[in-house]
């Protein structure tokens, strides 16, 4: 009984544990070419074959949101594939900001349905 248990465990546990990565882990944010915004720059890589769109954002300590522009606050992105993107943030809301998100986005119509949606968060440094 306990090696049937510890099959299935090990068959689910392996498939669920794909997600997408996005770096660097503590971004730093950075005078961007507009005075008044800062910028970070983020990269992003699609390990989930079931997902192709992301959505980002900005976050204060309680995950309240931040404003923020992005080229887009929703993109596309294919299986095993990256990308790279800039945040721009004002610079009064620098000491708000605290982490940028990233959100899988389930398609409604898809074939493939899964009942997990990642988010992954890095934190901005100080």
């Amino acid at each position: 009984m306990r090696a049937v248990i510890l099959a299935i465990v090990l068959a689910f546990g392996v498939s669920a544990a794909n997600a997408h990565e996005m770096t660097p882990t503590y971004p730093t944010l950075v005078p961007s070419h507009v005075d008044g915004l800062l910028k970070a720059t983020m990269q992003m890589f699609n390990r989930r074959a079931d997902v192709e769109y992301y959505e980002v954002g900005v976050f204060d300590e309680n995950f309240e949101p931040v404003p923020f522009v992005t080229a887009y606050n929703i993109f596309k992105l294919d299986y095993q594939s990256h990308t790279s993107f800039d945040i721009y943030i004002r610079a009064s809301d620098r000491d708000r900001a605290a982490y940028i998100c990233s959100r899988s986005k389930i398609r409604k119509g898809s074939e493939i349905r899964t009942a997990v949606s990642s988010k992954i968060c890095s934190k901005i440094k100080k």
